[in-house]
């Protein structure tokens, strides 16, 4: 008799578990029904539609090609974007300490050529932001501010880049299975920042700079600059210290960029989780979305689905968007195509989503033209739109129903 009862329990409770998920799920599309029962169209608003183009493309569509041939290719990309109604080209023009223009201050990117330091022959921003224009597409020029390297090989660090002349100091630092980085707590490193922002805000037409969400590349590089800002009577924990590091340049960033032109904007795209941008990465995003004088948008990686368990789309954007107080700040959620047609494993219970589903960007951007720090969205990234090697069963289908909304 006792057995029966054992097992009428564990059915019992079977039951109880299995009904938890339905109702949970049902939840979910209750909610996210209900937000979209009264989608803003396209006619109503004046969104910016971007999409990330990263040194990984400009390494496929550019490093040794030729002239002719690395210009065709960006023509190609801007008439691309183009013609699926996009009006933002996050452009990555520095991410290892290097730069794709003409620059007094880092040298050529071995992304686009042999070797660092030698010219791919072109400007190739300067052809990049006249390009675009002609098609009525912002150029934000992408920068990422501390890294070096993606590899922890210093050989490649060639003697006309800054970071050469600081190896083996406390303004670089090598970090095992990681990369190279500058010191964020190093005022050249900050001095370093903002004159290379100078330099393109003063030489070339962008309509904007733009940082992502590499900041702190970890907990210690730092070490030393925080004894000695004890030992001058600091009061700031070592978490505040790495945080008030960051604030600095961003504020000098800023600062820079508005007195060169106040109509060029200043965007970063931190991590999509609030809480990990202050435990890792010490991005202080609460502060640039309430105070003036840090950033006129953020572009936060919301790159989870509605059915994420984590991180569901619907309560992570309105987070966000609470987080902003700021009037002269705007929300730009940063949408993860790159995941269209895939298993997303961290997702959890909502790991096929992305395989089940078909309009996820389309419903995501529908979701958050009703919040009301919105401002347009953007996409990661362009190969995983246009590259048909990297496209999924369900790549054409998502772009196809995303283009209703953007395509008069």
């Amino acid at each position: 008799m006792g057995d029966i009862v054992k097992k009428i329990i564990v059915v019992a409770l079977i039951l109880v578990i299995a009904s938890f998920f339905v109702i949970e799920k049902k939840q979910v599309e209750q909610e996210e029904k209900m937000v979209l029962a009264n989608p803003i169209e396209e006619q109503d608003v004046n969104e910016k539609r971007a999409v990330f183009v990263s040194y990984i493309e400009n390494g496929k569509y550019l490093k040794g090609k030729t002239v002719e041939e690395q210009k065709e290719n960006l023509i190609t990309m801007l008439d691309n974007l183009k013609s699926y109604g996009f009006n933002m080209m996050l452009f990555h023009v520095r991410s290892f300490s290097d730069a794709l223009y003409e620059s007094k201050i880092f040298p050529w990117s071995a992304s686009v050529s042999s070797e660092e330091g030698v010219s791919p022959g072109f400007d190739i921003l300067e052809f990049v932001i006249e390009e675009a224009h002609k098609r009525n597409i912002e150029v934000h020029a992408w920068i990422n501010p501390y890294r070096i390297r993606n590899t922890t090989d210093v050989s490649s660090i060639s003697e006309d880049n800054p970071a050469y002349a600081w190896l083996n100091t406390s303004h670089v630092k090598v970090i095992e299975d990681k990369g190279i980085f500058y010191n964020p707590a190093s005022e050249k490193v900050r001095d370093l920042i903002v004159s290379g922002v100078e330099e393109i805000v003063e030489n070339y037409d962008v309509d904007g700079i733009h940082f992502d969400d590499y900041f702190y590349p970890d907990k210690e590089i730092d070490w030393l600059q925080y004894l000695e800002y004890q030992n001058d009577g600091g009061t700031m924990t070592w978490d505040e210290f790495h945080l008030d590091n960051v604030n600095q340049m961003v504020k000098r960033v800023y600062e820079v960029i508005k007195k060169q032109d106040k109509n060029i904007l200043f965007g970063i795209s931190p991590e999509g989780n609030i809480d990990n941008n202050y435990e890792m990465n010490f991005a202080d995003t609460k502060r640039w979305a309430s105070e003036e004088g840090y950033v006129d948008y953020l572009m936060p990686q919301i790159y989870f689905g509605f059915e994420n368990e984590r991180k569901p789309y619907i309560e992570t954007v309105e987070m966000w968007n609470d987080l902003i107080t700021s009037s002269n700040v705007k929300l730009l959620p940063a949408l993860a195509f790159y995941k269209v047609g895939l298993e997303d494993v961290n997702a959890i219970s909502g790991s096929n989503e992305w395989i089940e589903n078909d309009d996820i960007i389309k419903k995501e951007v529908l979701v958050s033209r009703n919040l009301s720090n919105y401002d347009g969205f953007a996409l990661f990234r362009y190969d995983f739109l246009f590259d048909d090697s990297l496209q999924t069963t369900t790549t054409v289908k998502e772009l196809e129903n995303l283009q209703e909304l953007l395509i008069d």
